[in-house]
Protein backbone atom coordinates (compact mmCIF):
# COMPACT_ATOMS: atom_id res chain seq x y z
CA UNK A 1 0.00 0.00 0.00
CA UNK A 2 1.37 3.65 -1.00
CA UNK A 3 1.68 5.83 1.67
CA UNK A 4 -0.82 8.05 0.26
CA UNK A 5 -3.45 5.58 1.03
CA UNK A 6 -2.72 5.69 4.56
CA UNK A 7 -4.24 8.35 6.63
CA UNK A 8 -7.58 6.91 4.59
CA UNK A 9 -7.12 4.00 7.06
CA UNK A 10 -6.57 6.30 9.93
CA UNK A 11 -9.15 8.43 9.33
CA UNK A 12 -11.48 4.80 9.16
CA UNK A 13 -9.64 3.91 12.18
CA UNK A 14 -10.42 7.26 13.95
CA UNK A 15 -13.55 7.75 12.70
CA UNK A 16 -14.35 3.92 14.39
CA UNK A 17 -12.98 5.14 17.89
CA UNK A 18 -14.27 8.69 17.31
CA UNK A 19 -18.06 7.54 18.56
CA UNK A 20 -17.00 5.23 21.14
CA UNK A 21 -14.05 7.71 22.86
CA UNK A 22 -16.13 10.67 22.43
CA UNK A 23 -20.22 9.02 23.69
CA UNK A 24 -20.79 11.82 25.96
CA UNK A 25 -20.39 14.27 22.98
CA UNK A 26 -23.71 13.01 21.04
CA UNK A 27 -26.19 13.26 23.19
CA UNK A 28 -28.93 15.17 22.26
CA UNK A 29 -27.68 18.57 23.41
CA UNK A 30 -27.74 21.11 20.28
CA UNK A 31 -26.26 23.74 22.48
CA UNK A 32 -23.19 22.19 22.63
CA UNK A 33 -23.05 20.14 19.12
CA UNK A 34 -23.80 23.61 17.41
CA UNK A 35 -21.06 25.98 18.72
CA UNK A 36 -18.72 23.09 18.48
CA UNK A 37 -19.59 22.95 15.08
CA UNK A 38 -19.68 26.29 14.31
CA UNK A 39 -15.99 26.80 15.88
CA UNK A 40 -14.61 23.99 13.76
CA UNK A 41 -16.15 25.54 11.12
CA UNK A 42 -14.48 28.69 11.99
CA UNK A 43 -11.07 26.69 12.35
CA UNK A 44 -11.16 25.23 8.59
CA UNK A 45 -12.28 28.38 7.09
CA UNK A 46 -8.65 29.98 8.99
CA UNK A 47 -7.08 26.86 7.94
CA UNK A 48 -7.64 27.29 4.45
CA UNK A 49 -7.69 31.02 4.08
CA UNK A 50 -4.53 31.73 6.21
CA UNK A 51 -2.22 29.85 3.22
CA UNK A 52 -4.12 31.93 0.89
CA UNK A 53 -2.86 35.16 2.42
CA UNK A 54 1.00 33.80 3.11
CA UNK A 55 1.30 32.26 -0.49
CA UNK A 56 3.24 35.32 -1.80
CA UNK A 57 6.60 34.36 0.09
CA UNK A 58 9.08 32.85 -1.78
CA UNK A 59 9.07 29.20 -0.04
CA UNK A 60 5.03 27.80 -0.24
CA UNK A 61 3.67 26.11 3.06
CA UNK A 62 3.90 22.47 3.19
CA UNK A 63 0.95 20.89 2.36
CA UNK A 64 -1.79 20.09 4.41
CA UNK A 65 -3.10 16.34 3.10
CA UNK A 66 -6.97 16.96 1.81
CA UNK A 67 -7.98 13.76 4.05
CA UNK A 68 -6.48 15.54 6.55
CA UNK A 69 -8.38 18.28 6.06
CA UNK A 70 -11.55 16.54 5.00
CA UNK A 71 -11.15 14.51 8.76
CA UNK A 72 -10.73 17.70 10.69
CA UNK A 73 -13.86 19.20 9.13
CA UNK A 74 -15.94 15.45 9.25
CA UNK A 75 -14.91 15.65 13.24
CA UNK A 76 -15.86 19.24 13.37
CA UNK A 77 -19.14 18.64 12.78
CA UNK A 78 -19.38 16.20 15.59
CA UNK A 79 -17.59 18.96 18.05
CA UNK A 80 -14.15 17.03 17.74
CA UNK A 81 -12.34 20.29 18.82
CA UNK A 82 -8.84 18.46 19.37
CA UNK A 83 -8.90 16.76 15.73
CA UNK A 84 -9.93 20.69 14.38
CA UNK A 85 -6.84 22.35 16.91
CA UNK A 86 -4.91 19.81 15.41
CA UNK A 87 -5.46 21.08 12.05
CA UNK A 88 -4.60 24.50 13.18
CA UNK A 89 -1.69 23.71 14.81
CA UNK A 90 -0.44 22.29 10.80
CA UNK A 91 -1.21 25.57 9.60
CA UNK A 92 0.61 27.71 11.94
CA UNK A 93 4.11 25.34 11.52
CA UNK A 94 3.76 25.69 7.63
CA UNK A 95 3.28 29.56 8.14
CA UNK A 96 6.12 29.79 10.69
CA UNK A 97 8.39 27.27 8.44
CA UNK A 98 7.24 29.58 5.71
CA UNK A 99 8.26 32.92 7.53
CA UNK A 100 11.74 31.36 8.79
CA UNK A 101 12.13 30.02 5.17
CA UNK A 102 11.55 34.07 4.24
CA UNK A 103 13.87 35.15 6.93
CA UNK A 104 16.39 33.35 6.15
CA UNK A 105 16.66 34.58 2.23
CA UNK A 106 15.99 38.11 3.32
CA UNK A 107 19.41 37.65 5.73
CA UNK A 108 21.16 36.22 2.59
CA UNK A 109 20.32 39.14 0.21
CA UNK A 110 21.56 41.51 3.06
CA UNK A 111 24.77 39.95 3.64
CA UNK A 112 25.91 39.73 0.15
CA UNK A 113 24.82 43.15 -0.23
CA UNK A 114 26.91 44.18 2.35
CA UNK A 115 30.64 45.67 1.29
CA UNK A 116 33.20 42.59 0.92
CA UNK A 117 36.01 42.94 4.08
CA UNK A 118 39.55 43.24 1.77
CA UNK A 119 42.56 42.29 3.52
CA UNK A 120 45.81 44.24 3.42
CA UNK A 121 47.33 42.88 -0.21
CA UNK A 122 45.84 45.70 -1.89
CA UNK A 123 43.11 43.36 -3.44
CA UNK A 124 40.51 46.47 -2.73
CA UNK A 125 39.10 47.42 -6.09
CA UNK A 126 39.36 51.25 -6.63
CA UNK A 127 35.33 51.24 -7.79
CA UNK A 128 32.57 51.26 -5.85
CA UNK A 129 31.90 47.56 -5.49
CA UNK A 130 27.95 48.18 -4.39
CA UNK A 131 27.46 49.33 -7.57
CA UNK A 132 29.86 47.98 -10.16
CA UNK A 133 28.94 44.37 -11.17
CA UNK A 134 31.86 42.05 -11.15
CA UNK A 135 32.68 41.13 -14.54
CA UNK A 136 33.47 45.37 -15.33
CA UNK A 137 35.27 45.96 -12.13
CA UNK A 138 38.51 45.08 -13.85
CA UNK A 139 37.99 46.72 -16.97
CA UNK A 140 37.53 49.59 -14.46
CA UNK A 141 40.91 49.12 -13.02
CA UNK A 142 42.38 48.89 -16.33
CA UNK A 143 40.57 52.03 -17.92
CA UNK A 144 42.25 53.83 -14.52
CA UNK A 145 45.78 52.93 -15.02
CA UNK A 146 45.39 53.78 -18.68
CA UNK A 147 44.72 57.27 -18.49
CA UNK A 148 47.38 57.57 -15.63
CA UNK A 149 49.60 56.52 -18.38
CA UNK A 150 48.15 59.17 -20.53
CA UNK A 151 48.15 61.68 -17.83
CA UNK A 152 52.01 61.19 -17.31
CA UNK A 153 52.48 61.16 -21.41
CA UNK A 154 51.20 64.64 -21.25
CA UNK A 155 53.14 66.23 -18.39
CA UNK A 156 56.54 64.84 -20.55
CA UNK A 157 55.39 66.58 -23.72
CA UNK A 158 54.66 69.73 -21.15
CA UNK A 159 57.49 69.56 -19.93
CA UNK A 160 59.94 69.29 -22.95
CA UNK A 161 57.55 72.32 -24.65
CA UNK A 162 58.20 74.19 -21.51
CA UNK A 163 61.67 73.22 -22.02
CA UNK A 164 62.20 74.63 -25.71
CA UNK A 165 60.33 77.83 -24.96
CA UNK A 166 62.83 78.50 -22.33
CA UNK A 167 65.33 77.65 -24.56
CA UNK A 168 64.18 80.16 -27.12
CA UNK A 169 63.30 82.99 -24.95
CA UNK A 170 66.99 82.81 -23.72
CA UNK A 171 68.47 82.53 -27.52
CA UNK A 172 66.42 85.03 -28.93
CA UNK A 173 66.51 87.81 -25.77
CA UNK A 174 70.17 86.77 -24.00
CA UNK A 175 72.73 84.50 -25.54
CA UNK A 176 73.18 82.55 -28.53
CA UNK A 177 76.20 79.96 -28.90
CA UNK A 178 78.43 80.08 -32.29
CA UNK A 179 81.51 77.93 -33.63
CA UNK A 180 84.31 79.92 -35.21
CA UNK A 181 84.08 77.82 -38.41
CA UNK A 182 87.68 79.55 -40.12
CA UNK A 183 90.91 80.92 -39.54
CA UNK A 184 89.95 84.94 -40.57
CA UNK A 185 89.99 85.77 -36.93
CA UNK A 186 93.08 85.09 -35.87
CA UNK A 187 94.82 85.92 -33.31
CA UNK A 188 91.49 86.55 -31.60
CA UNK A 189 88.89 83.65 -32.39
CA UNK A 190 90.92 80.34 -33.74
CA UNK A 191 88.58 77.75 -35.34
CA UNK A 192 87.35 75.72 -33.47
CA UNK A 193 86.13 78.23 -30.70
CA UNK A 194 82.96 77.78 -29.02
CA UNK A 195 82.00 81.60 -28.09
CA UNK A 196 78.85 83.33 -26.47
CA UNK A 197 77.22 86.05 -28.17
CA UNK A 198 74.86 88.27 -26.01
CA UNK A 199 72.00 89.48 -27.76
CA UNK A 200 70.60 92.40 -26.03
CA UNK A 201 74.28 94.46 -26.93
CA UNK A 202 71.96 95.82 -29.54
CA UNK A 203 68.30 95.44 -29.92
CA UNK A 204 66.38 93.07 -31.69
CA UNK A 205 65.86 92.62 -34.99
CA UNK A 206 64.21 89.49 -36.91
CA UNK A 207 67.24 88.18 -37.68
CA UNK A 208 67.55 87.74 -33.81
CA UNK A 209 64.56 85.14 -34.37
CA UNK A 210 66.08 81.75 -35.57
CA UNK A 211 65.12 81.55 -38.99
CA UNK A 212 64.60 84.83 -39.58
CA UNK A 213 61.14 85.39 -39.99
CA UNK A 214 59.77 88.90 -41.35
CA UNK A 215 57.56 89.51 -38.34
CA UNK A 216 58.95 93.41 -38.20
CA UNK A 217 61.35 95.77 -40.00
CA UNK A 218 64.45 97.14 -38.52
CA UNK A 219 66.07 96.72 -35.06
CA UNK A 220 63.90 97.43 -31.02
CA UNK A 221 65.62 98.29 -28.44
CA UNK A 222 68.36 99.55 -31.30
CA UNK A 223 71.29 100.62 -29.72
CA UNK A 224 74.79 102.02 -30.93
CA UNK A 225 77.57 99.70 -31.16
CA UNK A 226 81.08 100.75 -30.35
CA UNK A 227 83.80 100.63 -32.97
CA UNK A 228 86.33 98.34 -32.40
CA UNK A 229 83.24 95.50 -30.85
CA UNK A 230 83.50 91.66 -32.16
CA UNK A 231 80.01 91.55 -34.20
CA UNK A 232 78.19 88.44 -35.43
CA UNK A 233 75.75 89.63 -38.38
CA UNK A 234 74.00 88.28 -41.17
CA UNK A 235 76.01 87.84 -44.62
CA UNK A 236 73.85 90.71 -46.51
CA UNK A 237 73.97 88.89 -49.57
CA UNK A 238 71.86 86.30 -48.76
CA UNK A 239 70.65 87.43 -45.04
CA UNK A 240 71.40 83.67 -43.93
CA UNK A 241 75.02 82.99 -43.44
CA UNK A 242 76.36 83.61 -39.65
CA UNK A 243 79.32 85.85 -39.99
CA UNK A 244 81.58 87.23 -37.56
CA UNK A 245 83.98 90.41 -37.69
CA UNK A 246 85.61 93.33 -36.01
CA UNK A 247 83.37 96.38 -36.51
CA UNK A 248 85.73 99.29 -37.54
CA UNK A 249 83.88 101.90 -39.14
CA UNK A 250 80.71 103.44 -37.95
CA UNK A 251 77.90 105.55 -40.39
CA UNK A 252 79.86 108.68 -41.50
CA UNK A 253 82.71 107.21 -41.17
CA UNK A 254 85.63 106.93 -44.23
CA UNK A 255 87.32 103.76 -44.38
CA UNK A 256 91.01 102.81 -46.46
CA UNK A 257 94.02 100.75 -46.41
CA UNK A 258 97.01 102.39 -47.62
CA UNK A 259 100.05 100.39 -48.34
CA UNK A 260 98.62 97.84 -45.72
CA UNK A 261 98.09 100.32 -43.08
CA UNK A 262 94.71 101.02 -42.00
CA UNK A 263 92.91 104.63 -42.26
CA UNK A 264 90.23 105.85 -40.78
CA UNK A 265 88.51 109.38 -41.17
CA UNK A 266 92.00 109.84 -43.75
CA UNK A 267 93.72 109.05 -40.63
CA UNK A 268 96.45 106.13 -39.86
CA UNK A 269 95.72 103.84 -37.45
CA UNK A 270 97.88 103.74 -35.18
CA UNK A 271 99.80 99.64 -35.00
CA UNK A 272 102.78 98.27 -32.98
CA UNK A 273 104.65 95.14 -34.11
CA UNK A 274 105.14 92.87 -31.36
CA UNK A 275 105.83 89.61 -32.87
CA UNK A 276 107.86 88.96 -36.48
CA UNK A 277 108.79 85.86 -35.46
CA UNK A 278 110.46 83.27 -37.77
CA UNK A 279 107.42 81.81 -38.37
CA UNK A 280 105.48 81.15 -41.89
CA UNK A 281 101.76 80.18 -43.21
CA UNK A 282 101.25 77.89 -45.11
CA UNK A 283 101.84 79.37 -48.17
CA UNK A 284 105.37 80.34 -47.17
CA UNK A 285 104.32 83.88 -46.01
CA UNK A 286 105.91 85.61 -42.72
CA UNK A 287 103.34 86.23 -40.11
CA UNK A 288 103.17 89.28 -38.51
CA UNK A 289 101.75 90.12 -35.31
CA UNK A 290 100.53 93.59 -34.50
CA UNK A 291 99.12 95.63 -31.73
CA UNK A 292 96.36 98.00 -33.52
CA UNK A 293 94.84 100.85 -31.56
CA UNK A 294 91.00 101.97 -32.99
CA UNK A 295 89.81 105.87 -32.90
CA UNK A 296 88.13 106.02 -29.47
CA UNK A 297 90.97 103.87 -27.90
CA UNK A 298 90.01 99.96 -28.46
CA UNK A 299 93.33 97.78 -28.54
CA UNK A 300 93.45 94.44 -30.12
CA UNK A 301 96.03 92.55 -31.93
CA UNK A 302 95.91 91.91 -35.56
CA UNK A 303 97.68 89.30 -37.92
CA UNK A 304 99.08 90.04 -41.05
CA UNK A 305 101.75 88.92 -43.84
CA UNK A 306 103.09 91.84 -44.91
CA UNK A 307 102.22 94.11 -47.57
CA UNK A 308 102.24 93.67 -50.95
CA UNK A 309 98.65 91.22 -50.38
CA UNK A 310 95.30 91.80 -52.54
CA UNK A 311 93.37 93.76 -49.69
CA UNK A 312 96.19 96.27 -48.96
CA UNK A 313 95.28 99.06 -50.98
CA UNK A 314 91.50 100.03 -51.37
CA UNK A 315 89.52 102.59 -52.16
CA UNK A 316 87.83 105.14 -49.87
CA UNK A 317 84.76 103.58 -48.58
CA UNK A 318 82.16 105.51 -46.83
CA UNK A 319 79.97 104.37 -44.53
CA UNK A 320 76.17 105.48 -44.91
CA UNK A 321 73.80 105.87 -42.09
CA UNK A 322 72.77 102.47 -40.97
CA UNK A 323 75.58 100.74 -42.26
CA UNK A 324 78.83 99.20 -40.93
CA UNK A 325 82.26 98.79 -41.79
CA UNK A 326 83.72 95.08 -41.28
CA UNK A 327 87.19 93.63 -41.00
CA UNK A 328 88.64 90.67 -40.08
CA UNK A 329 91.83 90.60 -37.21
CA UNK A 330 93.83 88.18 -39.98
CA UNK A 331 93.40 91.16 -42.18
CA UNK A 332 95.33 89.34 -45.45
CA UNK A 333 92.96 86.30 -44.88
CA UNK A 334 90.14 87.31 -44.00
CA UNK A 335 86.75 88.29 -46.80
CA UNK A 336 85.46 91.27 -45.17
CA UNK A 337 83.78 94.84 -46.03
CA UNK A 338 86.95 95.53 -48.63
CA UNK A 339 85.45 93.12 -50.75
CA UNK A 340 81.89 94.30 -52.45
CA UNK A 341 78.79 91.67 -53.10
CA UNK A 342 79.69 91.21 -56.55
CA UNK A 343 82.78 89.72 -55.36
CA UNK A 344 80.81 87.35 -53.93
CA UNK A 345 82.49 89.86 -50.44
CA UNK A 346 80.44 91.27 -47.54
CA UNK A 347 80.13 94.55 -48.34
CA UNK A 348 78.58 97.02 -45.86
CA UNK A 349 76.41 95.41 -43.44
CA UNK A 350 73.34 96.82 -42.42
CA UNK A 351 72.12 97.31 -38.91
CA UNK A 352 69.48 95.12 -39.34
CA UNK A 353 71.44 92.25 -40.07
CA UNK A 354 73.43 92.65 -36.35
CA UNK A 355 72.22 89.72 -34.30
CA UNK A 356 74.82 90.34 -31.00
CA UNK A 357 77.76 91.07 -29.81
CA UNK A 358 81.24 88.24 -29.12
CA UNK A 359 81.48 87.80 -25.54
CA UNK A 360 83.55 84.91 -24.11
CA UNK A 361 85.22 81.57 -25.62
CA UNK A 362 83.61 78.64 -23.28
CA UNK A 363 85.49 76.16 -24.97
CA UNK A 364 87.95 75.15 -28.14
CA UNK A 365 89.06 72.28 -30.27
CA UNK A 366 92.04 71.62 -32.60
CA UNK A 367 90.80 71.20 -36.00
CA UNK A 368 89.94 67.50 -36.26
CA UNK A 369 87.51 67.39 -33.71
CA UNK A 370 84.18 65.83 -33.86
CA UNK A 371 80.96 65.43 -32.48
CA UNK A 372 80.49 62.16 -33.58
CA UNK A 373 83.55 61.23 -32.46
CA UNK A 374 83.62 61.34 -28.23
CA UNK A 375 87.65 60.27 -28.37
CA UNK A 376 88.33 63.95 -30.00
CA UNK A 377 86.38 65.62 -27.25
CA UNK A 378 89.67 65.13 -25.15
CA UNK A 379 92.41 65.08 -27.37
CA UNK A 380 91.36 67.64 -29.67
CA UNK A 381 91.08 70.08 -26.43
CA UNK A 382 92.70 73.40 -26.35
CA UNK A 383 91.70 74.24 -22.06
CA UNK A 384 93.89 77.04 -22.30
CA UNK A 385 91.20 78.91 -24.07
CA UNK A 386 88.41 78.37 -21.88
CA UNK A 387 86.40 80.92 -20.56
CA UNK A 388 88.55 83.58 -22.35
CA UNK A 389 86.75 86.89 -22.19
CA UNK A 390 86.76 88.62 -26.00
CA UNK A 391 88.16 92.41 -26.33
Amino acid sequence: MSDENKPHDDHGQDAGHGHDDHAPAASPEPDHAEPAGTHGAERHDEAHAAPAADAHHDEPAPEVHPVADAHAADHAGHGHEVQAEAAHGDHDAAVTAAGATAAAAAGAAAASSRTPVWSDSGDAPFEDVDTTPVYARGKTGRKKGKSGGGNETVEIIKTIVFALLIALVLRVLLFQPFTIPSASMEPNLYEGDYIVVSKWSYGYSKHAIPFSPPVFEGRIFGQQPERGDIVVFKLPRDNKTDYIKRLVGLPGDRVQMINNVLHINDQPVQDVVISDADAANMYGMPVIKARETLPGGKTFTIQDYGPGNQADDTPVFEVPEGYYFMMGDNRDNSVDSRYGVTENGVGLVPAENLIGKAEIILFSWTEGASLWNPVSWFSKVRPSRFFTVLH
